[in-house]
């Protein structure tokens, strides 16, 4: 070849080398737009999903200088309460009042009057700048005033009296915005009951000043336990979680989920379950672990095979069951502890088996559910490594440390949460992917106090309906009328109970729902003779699924919305999924031998193994298969063993246990000659 056409091919080589990079390079930039689109686009939907289920997502938009100065304020309030829970000397009069004051101010500050609001940027008009300088100023009233209205007893000014009415009104109205309507009506009712009948005072004005004395200015009223508790406790907690989200300890509990159960029939269900539990457990939002949980796990079950509405209800289902596992139960194990008086490592002891039964329930529906539809699991290659996994064991350091120095009595709780924070900030720094620097302390600290916004305002208000029912005796009143209506049949008051529960629940969070409970309907069923424990436990988890019961399913709805279902059907999909979530705490009511109260080892083991097989029963009969497709009454049959089997007694469980052994042989014999006939 001669020079000339030597140099002639090699740069007609070069020139095809770069036309091919080019086009290269171009398709790379395109499948990068789109893959930025893409997750721009998921980010939005789950924008407007929060917005739209998640009192707590629809915020003003502030941005620039404003922005700088919330974050401000929000860091602040963080650091303060942190600091006036380990250190602070001074009246606990003036420490609830001013965190009252603060979160009142930050509630007008974030959450709009309505919905629409939320478009502007950098507005809040001025009525809501007067309101909150009203609101906040009523509370800081009482701080900066605090020895002086302890010493002047039963005698207020006029004045004064309508400073608490301006209290009461700018708490009432921040917790509509940043929690909704139902809590309001409820607190509405109560105080409406007490001006005009409750309180005995022939002079209205007389029974105003009597109401408003007791509900702001002395500690039976807003600053009652609920919030006492959470601003001295909880408070802590959620800015622990801020921190721990924040080091990516989420993605690390999907990847585990993937790791144990993604390759195995319907594995996109089982993941979601398994992450869903771990999950909700710390962020204590059954709608907001729904939305950002599921944004990974829905779309994952539905290229599985199933269908939407089941899709979104085992997310909805799962993460509402998060609020119920221990060992932080959205951080409500802590509440219970104070409230019933026993250490916490008692609270979280009684909580594991009916935990492990819930989720065991939904883990079972979701395998029938697969084996039924013959779904597969995730390819073997498209799943994470355990040994790379294993390496980012240490993100759960923090949270083991907490429940030790906890559990074992070392410190106080608040104490051990603000270690737990710094511990959660050292941990960061071996992780390279989410090393937590300055900016994402401010971050965390920010979402830690906008997070305690609702959890203050819906206390202070539970407060409220609390302060009402001892001020007029209310309390002794509802709970003689449910126990003569019950008379001695303890069923009649469970469920009188568990409606009133799943009412007062609606749309509340997991923290400020438990105050509410353990306030008003605990004392029923302690009046009925139910353990202290088991009464507050019942109260619990039927305050917790009125986030997945209709008509007002929020966490069900969310998942509907990510999923394209029908909410209806999804929030009653999810009900069923939870079905041990309404049946375990009659069974721990009736018999608390199922929260290991007053039990030997050997009755443990044998409820933990019957009370297994019974909610596998359970499941296979609301999903109408086991081995093969169930006919009616062998559903019917294999619920009823199912249900013995749960019930805490050596009588139902051998009843239980033969019946459920030949459902399921029957269905074994219907299986294997399905199988013969098909081959």
């Amino acid at each position: 070849m001669s020079e000339e056409k030597r140099k002639s091919f090699e740069q007609e080589l070069h020139a095809a080398e770069d036309a091919h990079n080019r086009e290269e390079e171009k398709r790379l930039n395109q499948y990068a737009s789109f893959v930025d689109e893409k997750d721009h686009s998921v980010h939005e939907d789950i924008e407007v999903v929060m917005r739209k289920y998640d009192r707590e997502s629809n915020t003003r938009v502030w941005v620039g200088k404003p922005k700088m100065f919330i974050t401000i304020i929000m860091t602040c309030f963080s650091l303060w309460c942190i600091y006036v829970t380990l250190f602070a000397t001074f009246l606990e009069e003036i420490r609830l009042t001013s965190f009252m004051g603060l979160i009142v101010v930050m509630g007008f500050l974030i959450y709009p009057a309505k919905k629409g609001m939320t478009q502007k940027v950098n507005y809040m008009p001025w009525y809501d700048i007067v309101f909150m300088v009203l609101g906040g100023g009523a509370y800081f009233y009482y701080t900066f005033n605090a020895q002086t209205i302890i010493n002047q007893g039963t005698h207020f000014e006029w004045y004064q009296i309508l400073i608490g009415v301006m209290a009461v009104a700018a708490l009432i109205e921040v917790t509509r915005r940043c929690v909704g309507i139902p809590i309001i009506i409820v607190a509405a009712v109560f105080i409406i009951y007490a001006l005009t009948y409750g309180l005995t005072n022939p002079d209205f004005f007389g029974r105003i000043r009597y109401f408003i004395r007791n509900l702001f200015y002395t500690k039976e009223g807003i600053f009652s336990t609920p919030v006492n508790v959470g601003s001295k406790f909880i408070v802590v907690f959620i800015i622990f979680g801020a921190f721990l989200e924040r080091t990516g300890i989420s993605n690390f509990f999907i990847d585990m989920a993937n790791c144990l159960a993604g390759r195995f029939a319907g594995g996109p269900a089982k993941v979601a379950v398994i992450s869903s539990a771990l999950c909700g457990m710390v962020s204590g939002s059954s709608v907001g672990n729904t939305v950002t949980t599921g944004s990974v796990t829905i779309p994952m079950m539905k290229e599985t095979g199933y269908k939407s509405e089941f899709a979104a209800a085992v997310e909805a289902a799962s993460s509402t069951g998060g609020q119920i596992m221990p060992p932080i139960m959205g951080a409500a194990a802590f509440l219970m502890a104070d409230f019933v008086g026993v250490p916490y490592s008692s609270i979280i002891g009684r909580a594991i088996l009916p935990a492990i039964l819930y989720f065991l329930g939904i883990f079972i529906s979701v395998h029938l559910e697969a084996k039924k539809l013959k779904l597969t699991g995730i390819p073997k290659e498209q799943l994470p490594k355990m040994r790379i996994l294993i390496r980012k064991i240490y993100l759960l350091i923090p949270l083991v440390m907490l429940v030790v120095w906890v559990s074992g009595n070392y410190m106080t709780m608040q104490r051990a949460a603000a270690l737990a924070i710094l511990l959660t900030i050292a941990v960061s720094l071996f992780n390279k992917e989410n090393r937590i620097n300055l900016h994402k302390i401010v971050d965390a600290l920010e979402a830690g106090g906008k997070s305690a916004i609702t959890v203050g305002a819906a206390c202070g208000v539970a407060g409220i309906i609390s302060g009402s029912i001892t001020m007029t005796g209310l309390a002794n009143e509802l709970i003689n009328a449910i126990v003569g209506v019950a008379g001695d049949k303890l069923i009649i008051a469970l469920v009188l109970t568990m409606l009133c529960c799943i009412v007062l629940g609606m749309g509340v969070p997991t923290t400020a729902n438990y105050c509410i409970m353990a306030a008003t309907t605990a004392p029923i069923l302690i009046r009925m003779g139910v353990p202290i424990m088991a009464a507050h436990f019942f109260v619990f988890y039927f305050g917790i699924v009125a986030d997945i019961t209709p008509p007002v399913a929020l966490a069900a709805y969310a998942g509907s919305a990510i999923a394209k279902s029908n909410p209806m059907k999804t929030a009653f999909n999810a009900s069923k999924l939870a079905i041990a979530a309404f049946i375990v705490p009659y069974m721990f009511a009736f018999n608390p031998a199922m929260l290991i109260i007053d039990t030997t080892p050997l009755q443990v083991a044998q409820i933990c193994i019957t009370s297994v097989i019974g909610i596998f029963a359970l499941a296979a009969a609301l999903e109408g298969y086991c081995f093969a497709v169930m006919n009616p009454f062998i559903r019917v049959i294999i619920a009823v063993g199912g249900l013995m089997l749960i019930h805490p007694a050596l009588a139902t469980d051998a009843i239980g246990l033969i019946i459920v052994a030949a459902c399921l042989v029957i269905q074994f014999i219907l299986g294997r000659r399905q199988t013969v006939s098909a081959a």
